[in-house]
Parts: structure tokens; sequence; C-alpha cells
């Protein structure tokens, strides 16, 4: 197909491109966004809505390489999004970047492949659609999409670790705000978005833009809104709008109902405000002091009495963990094992293990949440474990936990995972004014919640008996 020399908003226009998903009115606040980005001239309903969402007042005149997007929930972004990739993909020309064999990635990332699927099916919708672009698809897949022109559209994951190596024409990140992400990295989002730069250096008209609703005020989509937005002269263009802002056909009651079922919540979901409520629950410099480097597992010692923690799991989503700790001559809580085991798993084996490795410590009891009913108390007795139900909360045991990480009376064992779940957990204020502490949206807290229990009991045990407190993830419950 000959390349045609058009911007992105005449795709939009053009009835024999985009302009059937793009009709009417609704569509003016996203044109006037995509004006902004690729430096196009704009007119005068558009320079107020790019002066208004932006906080600048001198329009562009050439294409941004850097562009941050917040947005309200069903605004219309994984669209915009999915547009975007199909249209850098299709009429821009990258040859002359590519080494030979080399293919121009237009890439979209998100937290999993499942969210990004979302916007790989916009763009096969719009590929698909205009018979003179569905003639470009040489290869298809559930998650790839490659072109006669040598470009391939591919969804990845939100991991820093399998982001290298490409040369890319845009990295479109998708509702970075939610990335739990890796949980071998205490900053994901921050690691995934620099990993993600030195892969469009070598395109000079490539575009990294990140499009999310807000969540904490934390991470880099926090940050950015901080440096960039309201300033001329940034060399990153930052766009704030509502949901109604960016999508005026939507029904306002579905956001006025939103605001009567939960105030705080709707702010966020809608209105692109990051949440009031949701602050991190430890520092990166408060965990990294406890942290003994280099220190994996401790064995058992002789007059020594343990501590556990387990929280167990049914074995199909969640991790099933194990933790054992105790007091050690200074005071100090001391974590000596973590165990994990992901699954899918055997309940009845992981039982069976998890009972052999407390019995090794000395330990005859444990302690758990209620998550999975009667089994766990049954099945440890088979194994001559005495399964008790915990008497506190997550949310209450994570409370007693902070104060002896802020005070460094605890010793952490040298675990990546447990570091990373332990700095995104969250403090949540509800509009009672009680609080609970949970992981991140899509998080997780498997081995936090097994290392607070068996350091919390260790901690507060003045006694010589020997106690086993298990914590598994799953129940997701506060208690």
């Amino acid at each position: 197909m000959k390349r045609r020399q058009v911007s992105i908003t005449d795709t939009m226009n053009d009835p024999a491109l985009f302009g059937s998903w793009f009709k009417g009115n609704t569509w003016n606040a996203w044109r006037a966004f995509l004006s902004a980005l690729f430096g196009l001239s704009m007119n005068p309903e558009q320079l107020a809505l790019y002066r208004k969402h932006t906080g600048r007042t001198t329009p562009p005149t050439t294409q941004f390489r850097e562009a941050r997007l917040l947005c309200g929930r069903r605004a219309g972004k994984s669209l915009i999004a999915a547009l975007l990739a199909v249209y850098l993909a299709v009429f821009r020309d990258y040859s002359p970047y590519l080494a030979p064999g080399e293919l121009a990635t237009m890439m979209v990332i998100a937290a999993d492949r499942r969210q990004a699927r979302v916007i790989m099916r916009f763009i096969k919708g719009f590929v698909n659609g205009v018979p003179m672009l569905a003639q470009m698809i040489i290869r298809e897949t559930r998650e790839t999409l490659e072109l006669s022109n040598r470009v391939v559209i591919e969804i990845h994951t939100a991991s820093f670790r399998t982001l290298r190596g490409y040369t890319c024409g845009v990295c479109l990140n998708d509702e970075e705000c939610f990335w739990a992400g890796d949980e071998t990295s205490a900053e994901p989002a921050s690691e995934i978005i620099a990993a993600e730069r030195p892969s469009l250096i070598t395109i000079p008209s490539s575009i990294l833009l990140s499009l999310s609703s807000p969540h904490a005020r934390r991470g880099p989509m926090y940050e950015a809104s901080q440096k960039y937005f309201g300033k001329d002269d940034s060399p990153v263009l930052f766009w704030k709008a509502t949901t109604l802002q960016m999508n005026p056909g939507l029904d306002p009651k579905i956001v006025s109902d939103a605001y009567e079922r939960d105030p705080i919540a709707a702010r966020s979901e809608y209105d692109a405000e990051f949440r009031s409520d949701c602050e991190s629950f430890i520092s990166h410099e408060s965990v990294n002091a406890c942290v003994i480097r280099g220190r994996i597992e401790l064995p058992r010692e002789k007059e020594v009495h343990y501590y556990g923690f387990v929280d167990p799991s049914g074995g199909s989503s969640d991790s099933m963990t194990l933790a054992i700790a105790h007091k050690n001559s200074l005071g100090r809580a001391t974590l000596d094992l973590l165990r994990e085991v992901k699954p899918p798993f055997s309940p009845e084996r992981v039982v069976r293990e998890f009972a052999q490795v407390l019995s090794s410590y000395g330990l005859s009891t444990v302690t758990g949440d209620n998550y999975a009913g009667t089994w766990p108390k049954e099945r440890f007795s088979v194994y001559g474990i005495s399964y008790q139900p915990s008497k506190k909360s997550r949310s209450e045991i994570y409370l007693d936990l902070l104060p002896l990480l802020n005070s460094r009376r605890a010793e952490l064992l040298d675990n990546q995972r447990l570091i990373s779940q332990l700095t995104q957990l969250e403090r949540h204020a509800s509009r009672s004014g009680s609080e609970t502490i949970d992981h991140a949206p899509g998080g997780h807290d498997d081995l936090v919640n097994a290392a607070a229990g068996a350091i919390v009991m260790a901690s507060a045990s003045s006694s010589n008996s020997a106690f086993c407190f298990i914590a598994v993830e799953g129940g997701r419950i506060i208690r």
C-alpha cells in the first residue's frame, strides 16, 4: 500500500479509514489531545481545551516524544490508544532505522495480558475493518499483529525484565497507576518506564505514552503531574481531564450515582483526582533498614522459641505462605524462614510440607485466618499440628508491624518479593474514620501476611512456650 501523508486527526475524519468510529462532537476533546501530542494546528475550541487540560498557554508546534494522559474511567483511553498504535504502525516508515531482519514494534503494555488484550481487540478491529489496511496483515495471533511494512503490534505485561531488546515506534502504558507489577522490584512502574526509553531512542518519531485513571499519590504518574502540568517549556505533555470532559456522551447519572455511593472513590474514578484516602503504608527506607542483606534463611537453634504464621489458600489463584520468627537476644523479632508455594498446587501436599517445616522448628501449634473454614484445622491435625484461628485482623497485624520496622526492632530476610510487597502496601481511610491496610489493586500481600504475623507474635511474646501462626494469601478479608 502506498503510504499516505495524513495526520492522525485526518484518519479520524476520513470515512475510508476510521471516520465511522469517531463521528460527532463527542470526540472533540480527543482530537484536541492528539493535535497537541503531534504538534498539529488547533482551532479555537481545541486550543481552549488544550489550555484547560494541560495548564499550558502556548500551543506546541512539534510532536512530543513523551506524554502522560490522566483521565477518568470510561473516557475512551483504550480506543484512542488503539488508534494511536495503528496510526503509527501504518502511516510512518521505520525502515531507515531498522537493521536487516529487524521489525519496528508498536508495544502495548498492561498489568497483565488479559487487560492488554482489550486494546489489542480495538487494534484488530481498526485494521481488519479497513480493507486497504487488512491486506497488510501477514501474521495474526492472539497477542501480535505483524504487517507487511516491517512493523509488528504486540501486547506485553508490565515487567521491566521482558521489555529489553526491542526497537519501538511507540510504547503505550495502559493504566500505569495500577501497575502493582513485577514483584521482584520495589518500584515496578518506574523501572518499566526506564526500560522502555532505550527501545525508543533509535526511532526519532517514537512516542512513550502512559494512559491511566489515577490511584494513590505516588509513582511516575503522580510525580509527572507535579513536574509537568502547567509547564510550557516541559518536554513532556501532561493532559488531565474528567470522564465527562473526554466523553461527554456518557450518561452523567453514572457519575452522580458513583458519588452517592462513595465520593472519594468517585473523585478518583471519574474526576481524575488522586485519592486522598490512600497513602503508602511504609517507606522503602524503613523496610530496607531492617533487611539483613545476604540472609535467606536461618536454621533452627536449640533453646530458641519460635513463632510462625500461615495463610491457607485453595491452590487455584493465591499463594500459600509460611513464616517462622523468634525474638533474639537483643529483643528484635527475627524472621527465620519464609516459604511460598504459588498456584496451582495441591493444598493437601502443601499442608503436609508446611507441617514438616513447623515440626522441624519444634512447633506443634499454628494460627491462621478463617478464610478456608475448617479444612486447615482438620488437615494440619492429621500431621500433628494444632491450627488456631487468629484473634487479630490482617490490618491490625500490619499496624502492629509498622512500629517494629520503623524503630528497627525487626530483622527481615533478604527476600525481594517480601520487600516489594511491603513497600506496596496501602493505608486506606474509610468515611467512618477506620483504617485498613491492604495491597494495591492487582497486587499481592501473601508473603507480607505470613511474615508480619510471625514477627508480631514473636515480638509480643514473653512466655517460653512455642507458638506458631500461619498466613495464606487468598482471603483478602479484613478481619
